[in-house]
């Protein structure tokens, strides 16, 4: 059940509501191979873009409500090596950090909250043991356990959800096993679109509010936002609670950067970053003017566009 309360008009939905609460998080999402941030399309193509602490500390320092941390690589080698990174990071930026990939074990998620992660994401070991998230959310407690779900919408209009950073099929509709996850115990689920992850053409609205509409945990968005104000549309017709951000914050602190930040140097892939068919998708925006936006919008988020992280 979702719990924003909003009206709608037929001509312009968005610009009618009135979203009061609970407060939107945006959360930075941080997909790591090795020691390195990387962004592609779809979850694929993947290129280095530099330092995941970096981008840590500028997205604390700009007012982020949490950090999302994926190693996208982990269900290659059956383990989680984010490590040092979450250590790090943990020194530097003070909000809640959600950590994912690779965790099949209540061991795997022991080791990531004692090196520092407030939350876990879980994918391919809910789906292969269910039972997986009852026993990790007893454990450390169901605020601490998200269930991330990457979906793809099907010819005849279902989703499916994927494991593997989108790349196996598992047959599982993903509504369903959405609803189900909640029973488990998770205490947030993550769904990330597949389809439009990385293009900036706006988030899936339809999984996302169908999901919403049948839990009563929060959903956080992830996959598509190009501009703030397909972050509106996620708050108010996707109905979530969060939303998850990459290539249009990853970019805006790229494009400001790259030419005159010696951490840059040799770091980042300006190419793909100035490819005229890529970057014309995304809006250049800051998380502040994002909050901005969504304020003029009634929209509250949990620390507001003038806030700034000590």
């Amino acid at each position: 059940m979702s719990l924003l309360v909003h009206t709608e008009t037929a001509t312009d939905p968005v610009s009618t509501v009135r979203f009061r609460k609970p407060n939107l998080r945006l959360i930075p999402r941080l997909d790591i191979k090795g020691p390195n941030l990387v962004k592609g399309i779809h979850l694929e193509g993947l290129r280095v873009i530099g330092k995941p602490e970096r981008f840590a500390r500028e997205y604390y320092e700009q007012g982020a409500d949490e950090l999302l941390y994926v190693d996208i690589v982990a269900s290659l080698y059956g383990r989680n090596n984010l490590l040092p990174i979450i250590e790090r990071t943990a020194r530097e930026v003070f909000i809640p950090l959600t950590v994912g990939g690779g965790l099949r074990t209540i061991e795997d998620i022991r080791l990531v909250l004692r090196a520092g992660a407030d939350k876990v994401a879980i994918n391919t070991a809910a789906l292969r043991r269910p039972e997986f998230i009852r026993e990790a959310s007893r454990k450390f407690g169901s605020s601490t356990i998200v269930v991330s779900i990457e979906v793809m919408r099907q010819a005849e209009g279902t989703y499916e959800a994927y494991t593997d950073n989108g790349r196996e099929k598992t047959g599982v509709n993903a509504i369903q096993w959405a609803q189900r996850a909640a029973e488990l115990g998770a205490g947030e689920i993550l769904i990330t679109s597949i389809d439009r992850e990385g293009t900036g053409q706006g988030f899936d609205l339809e999984v996302t509010r169908r999901i919403a509409e049948l839990v009563p945990i929060p959903v956080i968005a992830c996959g598509g936002a190009g501009t703030a104000e397909h972050v509106v549309e996620a708050a108010v017709l996707g109905k979530v609670q969060a939303v998850a951000l990459a290539s249009i914050i990853h970019y805006n602190f790229m494009c400001h950067h790259s030419d005159n930040d010696d951490v840059f140097a040799g770091e980042i892939n300006t190419a793909f970053l100035r490819n005229r068919k890529v970057a014309a998708h995304f809006q250049d925006v800051t998380l502040p003017e994002i909050k901005a936006t969504l304020a003029g919008r009634e929209i509250e988020c949990r620390h507001t566009a003038t806030e700034c992280h000590d």
